[in-house]
């Protein structure tokens, strides 16, 4: 999966750098893996606008991806590798043994005609699923839930990997993408490799207009607000603004948010790098 930089035939095409769609093999989704998706373009059940900067933007369709991975024992043979407008990695179509049909996030190396498997006896191949207490130590994953059968959360964006580092009595010790170095119940589930799509990281727009396909609105900052609207606002000339803050008043930078008594916070050994 590589990169296309543009010659610069027009201004929009001059710092546009788009993700290559060479890997991708089907056009069009499987139809009993797709669902409506609804905009509000930020409005809620009265049309009152409750959040700025949404709305237009392309229509889209939701894949259903399969981020349980509960059919143990059953292989899977790799049909096509997709788009999805929903997320920054690729997916992949799965054809099982049985005729069942499902999506996965598709890791880095996995091609069409490859064969994966789910369950504590599937080898720690790419694409794989087994429960972390039979992962080798050492091993690159991705799609790590965070409770048994909760079906994944964790290392799920284009190019994102974890790596499992050691095991301690019931628990796994997992490097996370951020440097957080935290515990996870080894009997959870993960998914062998690295997700795919890691060139996604040098994409650049190249023009106010793709954020609009992606129902982005132009957004405004702080500082050039009056005081009535916003707490950095006013002032003559150019200024800075004071501490930076929300509309509401709140720090936005170097304030603590996260909860002293966080229930999850007993599981995390390490934090993530500042």
């Amino acid at each position: 999966m590589g990169i296309r930089k543009l010659k610069p035939t027009t201004p929009g095409q001059r710092h546009k750098v788009i993700g290559a769609f060479d890997k991708i093999t089907a056009s069009t989704p499987e139809k009993s893996l797709v669902v409506g998706k609804k905009s509000s373009g930020g409005r809620n059940n009265t049309g009152k606008m409750t959040m700025r900067y949404l709305g237009g933007g392309h229509k889209q369709k939701y894949r259903l991806i399969d981020f349980k991975r509960n059919k143990d024992g059953i292989p899977a043979t790799v049909k096509s590798i997709e788009y999805d407008p929903n997320r920054t990695s690729r997916i992949a179509l799965l054809y099982y043994a049985d005729g069942a049909k499902s999506y996965i996030i598709a890791p880095n190396g996995l091609e069409v005609g490859h064969t994966v498997m789910s369950g504590s006896e599937a080898a720690p191949e790419v694409g794989n699923t087994l429960p972390m207490e039979n992962i080798p130590i050492g091993t690159i994953i991705h799609n790590i839930e965070l409770r048994p059968g909760q079906g994944a959360k964790l290392v799920r964006s284009a190019g994102a990997f974890a790596q499992l580092t050691s095991r301690e009595g019931n628990y796994a010790i997992i490097k996370m993408p951020s440097g957080e170095t935290r515990k996870v119940l080894a009997a959870c589930k993960a998914t062998i490799g690295s997700v795919g799509n890691s060139d996604h990281a040098l994409e650049k727009s190249g023009k106010a207009g793709r954020s609009r396909w992606l129902g982005r609105r132009p957004h405004n900052r702080g500082v050039v607000m009056n005081p009535v609207d916003h707490p950095m606002g006013g002032g003559e000339g150019r200024a800075s603004g004071g501490h930076p803050r929300s509309r509401t008043g709140l720090y936005a930078k170097g304030l603590k948010t996260r909860a002293p008594k966080k229930h999850s916070s007993k599981y995390i050994i390490e934090r993530r790098k500042k």
